[in-house]
C-alpha cells in the first residue's frame, strides 16, 4: 500500500486526467471564502497553496484576486502555469512557503488540506497574512446520499479528504481563531469520459497496481453501461462542497 506521503505526491502522474475530471467550485462558496479578505483590500493578494492545476486558482482569479499559486508537485504546477501562465508559480507546501511574511490577505487551498500537518501549516499561513487575514479551506465531495454515486465510489474506493470531513475532523490551529464552516448543494454535468478522467486522478488509483487499476477501469466500464451512460450522453453527478474559514489573530 502506497504510504500518506506517495499518494500526497501522486497527482503529477495524472495532471491531465485531474485538469480533466475534476471539477471548480462554487463562485460562492469561493466569495464565502474570500469575504474576510475583501474586507482588507480591493485587490486582495492570495496565495493558494496545494493549487494542484488551478481549479481553485481561476475562481479565485474571477473574484478579483491577485493570486500566487504554491503546489509541491512540479507537473501539477506545470499544468497550472500552461493554463495561467500571468499566474506566479513557486514550489512549496503548506508547512513551507516561499514568500515574505505578512504578504497575503487570503490563503486558500483546495483538496489539499487533508494532506498537511495541520498545526505546521497553521503557523505558516499565519506567517504569510496580514492580521484579520484568512484561512480558507474547500472541498467538493461526491454526495453519496444519491444511490448511483454511492455505488460509484464502492468501485473507485473513498479519500482522506471524505474521511475527514465524515469524521468532522477539519483542524485549523494557532494563530487563528474560531473556525467557521458553510456547504452548498450542485451538480455537474459529466460525460463517460470525464467520469472516467476523474476516478483516473484519485491518488488510490494513480498508485494502485497496474492490475488493480486495470481491474476498476473494467468494473467503472461496466457500471457506466448499467446506468446507460454512452460515449455521447452525460449524467449529473452531484457534488456537496464544504468550506471553512478563519481569521489570522
Amino acid at each position: 500500500m502506497a504510504s500518506r506521503d506517495d499518494l500526497s505526491l501522486s497527482f503529477g502522474a495524472a495532471a491531465g486526467a485531474y485538469e480533466a475530471g475534476r471539477p471548480s467550485y462554487p463562485a460562492e462558496a469561493v466569495a464565502w471564502l474570500l469575504e474576510p479578505a475583501a474586507k482588507l483590500s480591493d485587490q486582495p493578494n492570495v496565495i493558494d497553496v496545494g493549487a494542484g492545476t488551478g481549479k481553485l486558482t481561476r475562481a479565485v482569479i474571477e473574484r478579483g484576486a491577485e493570486v500566487t499559486a504554491v503546489e509541491p508537485d512540479p507537473e501539477m504546477l506545470a499544468e497550472l502555469h500552461a493554463a495561467l501562465p500571468q499566474v506566479p508559480c513557486l514550489v512549496g507546501t503548506a508547512e513551507r512557503m516561499p514568500v515574505p511574511d505578512a504578504s497575503a490577505e487570503a490563503v486558500v487551498a483546495g483538496q489539499a488540506w487533508h494532506w498537511v500537518d495541520p498545526v505546521a501549516a497553521s503557523r505558516e499561513c499565519g506567517r504569510v497574512l496580514r492580521p484579520g487575514g484568512v484561512l480558507g479551506l474547500v472541498w467538493n465531495v461526491r454526495d453519496t446520499d444519491v444511490e448511483w454515486v454511492r455505488r460509484l465510489g464502492e468501485i473507485m474506493h473513498g479519500s482522506a479528504a471524505e474521511q475527514m470531513i465524515a469524521d468532522d475532523a477539519v483542524r485549523i490551529h494557532d494563530p487563528f481563531g474560531t473556525v467557521e464552516r458553510n456547504q452548498w448543494r450542485w451538480e455537474r454535468s459529466m460525460t463517460r469520459a470525464q467520469l472516467l478522467s476523474m476516478v483516473q486522478s484519485r491518488s488510490y488509483v494513480i498508485t494502485a497496481a497496474p492490475e488493480r487499476r486495470a481491474a476498476i477501469e473494467t468494473a467503472l466500464d461496466s457500471f457506466f453501461d448499467e446506468i446507460g451512460l454512452t460515449a455521447e450522453t452525460s449524467i449529473s453527478l452531484p457534488y456537496v462542497t464544504h468550506a471553512f474559514r478563519a481569521l489570522r489573530n
